[in-house]
């Protein structure tokens, strides 16, 4: 930011402060919590010029980040001036959210001129959680339209950007709350202990990290993968998954059933930026060898992907320790994740624990498959094993969701674009039909991109196509990929 920039913000705050729209002290926020700083931003109708520059900055800031949309909207009631301002100056066009819809006229809860598909941008006074942003984005998703960004005047610093973040909308703030502190104590409008007291609010009270674990599982809401991925109880891996995931928007597992070390390396490297996971039979490999392992590893830093070795162990603790960390292959040593069935019992996840746990590993529980009569359908079996060990189970095998605890990551097989089948049993869904209506995080599909002319091109079908179904169910309309 420019030393003007800066000037002109500080300035801001200042004058923020001389119209009392901060206020210390102990204030009653919406979502009942108190809090030692409140911002009364409704102030500033009564002072045009102050309006007018703090409609200045946000617009600003709008031109700084490159922001492209088709119309922009204030949220009810604060924001609208501001928004009102931004249209008129610069003639661009705007909607009304309304907050509660009339019994007469048009009866409409957003008024204005558009198409469906186009982008609004959401400008807002202060965010705190980004409820309210999100509850302007929602109606305007019920109307057509898109929603991939917001600007917001003051930005508490507690939790509303990643919030904001795991829904797909970008959050730029103006001014946050820590550098509001550092204005306010360097002009000595407060002293040092209130400011140490409103940090250590801030500090302790991230609405987000409280929203992810408990209200949103209380009434059910549909977590992104970015928030559940910050979930408190949610193992090491399956966060890293999660947010590989949400970087790479990617939920594509590839299935790589190969026999050449060299062809299922050269895949990796190719479809690498495609997919969150790969996963391997490194038993039907006619020519391993250590040296593949370390390559593979290597491909999988590379591409920022974990690897999945379909082992499916299925015998006694002390046998599957043995076959997980030594014999030809060593497993434990590279594969980031493994599988096993219930039906041995507890048994098979310690023997697999003892050695997976110390390196990081997790493992997959194998509740269902996708061939035609599989006997796989130990459901309750495994989502009661998973719980128990939970300190090593990350997830599921299975064809639908399996529980609703959000830390447990479900991964569906035998995915194709078309659904159907082949003549030895194996049963084809579609990804819309995995994600969207059966609730299952990741895709894995192997002939659909293995058997394909250009499997580049089809994996990134399934890469999109699968994202499309992840963005549906959030409610979301789907957004062009930044990496395109």
């Amino acid at each position: 930011m420019s030393a003007m920039a800066n000037a002109s913000i500080d300035s801001l705050i200042l004058k923020l402060h001389d119209v009392n729209a901060v206020k210390f002290g102990e204030y009653k926020m919406k979502s009942g919590m108190m809090t030692p700083i409140y911002f009364d931003l409704r102030v500033f109708v009564s002072y045009p010029a102050l309006m007018n520059e703090v409609s200045s900055l946000i617009y600003q800031r709008v031109q700084k980040e490159g922001l492209q949309f088709d119309s922009l909207c204030g949220v009810p009631y604060t924001a609208l001036p501001l928004a009102t301002i931004i249209s008129s100056r610069h003639e661009l066009p705007m909607l009304i959210r309304r907050k509660e819809t009339k019994d007469y006229g048009t009866k409409r809860l957003v008024e204005g001129s558009f198409r469906e598909g186009d982008t609004c941008l959401i400008i807002e006074d202060t965010v705190t959680t980004g409820s309210s942003i999100l509850e302007t984005a929602e109606v305007l998703y019920k109307e057509g339209l898109k929603v991939t960004d917001a600007i917001v005047l003051m930005d508490r610093e507690q939790g509303g950007v990643d919030m904001l973040a795991s829904r797909g909308i970008r959050l730029h703030p103006v001014i946050s709350m820590f550098k509001l502190l550092d204005v306010l104590l360097e002009a000595k409008r407060i002293d040092a202990q209130t400011d140490e007291s409103v940090r250590k609010f801030i500090r302790d009270n991230n609405t987000f990290r409280y929203s992810c674990e408990k209200p949103c599982l209380e009434q059910n809401l549909e977590l992104s993968y970015a928030d559940r991925a910050k979930l408190p109880k949610i193992h090491p891996l399956a966060s890293e998954l999660l947010q590989i995931m949400e970087k790479k928007q990617s939920n594509l597992c590839v299935s790589a059933d190969v026999t050449s070390s060299e062809e299922l390396l050269q895949l990796a490297d190719c479809l690498g930026p495609k997919i969150c996971m790969l996963k391997t039979h490194v038993d039907i490999l006619e020519d391993y060898t250590a040296a593949f392992s370390e390559k593979l590893q290597a491909l999988a830093k590379k591409h920022n992907f974990l690897i999945f070795e379909d082992r499916k162990f299925a015998d006694i603790g002390n046998t599957v320790k043995h076959q997980y960390e030594g014999g030809l292959y060593q497993i434990s040593s590279w594969s980031h994740i493994v599988n096993a069935h219930a039906v041995p019992g507890p048994g098979v996840l310690k023997g697999l624990s003892a050695v997976g746990k110390p390196l990081g590993r997790g493992c997959l529980l194998i509740a269902q498959m996708s061939s035609q009569g599989s006997l796989a359908t130990g459901e309750y079996t495994s989502a009661v094993m998973a719980e128990e060990q939970s300190d090593f189970v990350i997830g599921f095998i299975c064809v639908s969701k399996l529980t609703k605890r959000p830390e447990f990551i479900h991964m569906t097989p035998g995915v194709q674009l078309h659904a159907g089948g082949d003549v030895l049993g194996q049963q084809y869904t579609t990804p819309e039909d995995v994600i969207y209506s059966k609730g299952s995080d990741v895709i894995i599909v192997g002939r659909g991109v293995l058997e394909a002319s250009d499997r580049l091109t089809a994996a990134e079908a399934y890469r999109k196509s699968g994202w499309d179904a992840y963005r549906k169910r959030l409610g979301q309309s789907s957004q062009q990929d930044p990496r395109t």
